[in-house]
């Protein structure tokens, strides 16, 4: 494996990416016996198959997986290595990637852009989707940190506490359980709930809570969108188990009521999360340490 290049890496990449080797080579800008070869070099050198055809697709094989990974690793790597020298040639600057869960957008978006405008020198991206997307990028080294709830199982990261995260269930305002106490959670079986899609963080918290208590909810639309998912419950559509941090301005205007369930709210807490496996760059570091500092600052008040 000595022998092994960036271009077959990256070949390789490209195919399992794109999933067809004419479309990985007009993304490398060669021609597909180009990618063809190096494949086919990068196979050799491994003595097992890394791509396999299924259906119009190339996929990986298991042992192609490991490649994979390897590739982002080092492509990572890099990267990094291109913004250690920007630093050094300018003395401040650098990039960083933020990944942040859908929901933390209500306060992580102020957050960065508060960072921003005290480090201008500074180029931060974003990546927005559910906790799935969020864990996903972290483990292909596409994002730097992550904002978002409890730490993923299977990856080594560090991860400082931002503060807590209360979810409570919203209605309509003249919703029948309106202005009642201690609701059972039982009662809320008849309910209809507008809810959050597969692989959303609040999704899995609101399975676990009813799970407790004995209570199999009905679902009616599946929204991968918070603010449609508040449009929704406003429109007497349903009701919803949804973060407080996100509905605070629709609570604080009576567009929306907290229903006082018993066991609600249940808090859990925001992190800002690194992997331990990568080498922190100063932009990246400075992102932190400035969240870490300044987190009591930006996060909504809870109702």
């Amino acid at each position: 494996m000595r022998s092994l290049t960036l271009r077959q890496l990256r070949a390789l990449r490209a195919v399992a990416d794109t999933g067809a080797v004419s479309a990985a080579a007009r993304e490398l800008n060669v021609t597909p016996p180009a990618i063809s070869m190096q494949v086919k070099l990068f196979e050799d050198m491994a003595g097992l198959p890394l791509l396999e055809r299924i259906g119009e697709r190339f996929v990986p094989t298991p042992a192609g997986a490991e490649a994979l990974r390897a590739c982002r690793a080092i492509e990572a790597t890099i990267e990094d290595l291109s913004a250690t020298f920007e630093s050094l040639r300018a003395g401040v600057g650098g990039q960083v990637c933020v990944g942040i869960v859908s929901t933390a957008k209500y306060f992580a978006t102020r957050m960065i852009g508060a960072f921003a405008r005290e480090h201008p020198g500074v180029r931060v991206s974003l990546v927005v989707g559910n906790r799935d997307h969020v864990i996903r990028a972290l483990a292909e080294f596409r994002i730097d940190l992550a904002i978002m709830g409890r730490p993923p199982a299977g990856q080594e990261c560090a991860s400082d506490l931002i503060g807590e995260h209360p979810h409570v269930v919203v209605a309509d305002p003249a919703h029948r359980l309106a202005g009642a106490s201690r609701i059972d959670p039982r009662f809320l079986s008849a309910e209809t709930f507008v809810v959050r899609e597969p692989g959303s963080g609040t999704r899995a918290l609101m399975e676990t809570f009813f799970e407790r208590a004995g209570v199999k909810p009905t679902y009616g639309l599946e929204i991968d969108s918070n603010e449609t998912i508040k449009q929704a419950v406003m429109a007497g559509l349903g009701i919803a188990f949804i973060s407080a941090h996100t509905v605070t301005a629709e609570l604080a205007d009576g567009r929306l009521v907290k229903l006082d369930v018993a066991g609600l709210p249940l808090v859990r807490h925001w992190y800002v999360l690194r992997r331990l496996d990568r080498r922190q760059l100063p932009a990246s570091r400075a992102l932190q340490q400035f969240i870490v500092a300044h987190r009591a600052e930006f996060l909504p008040a809870a109702p």
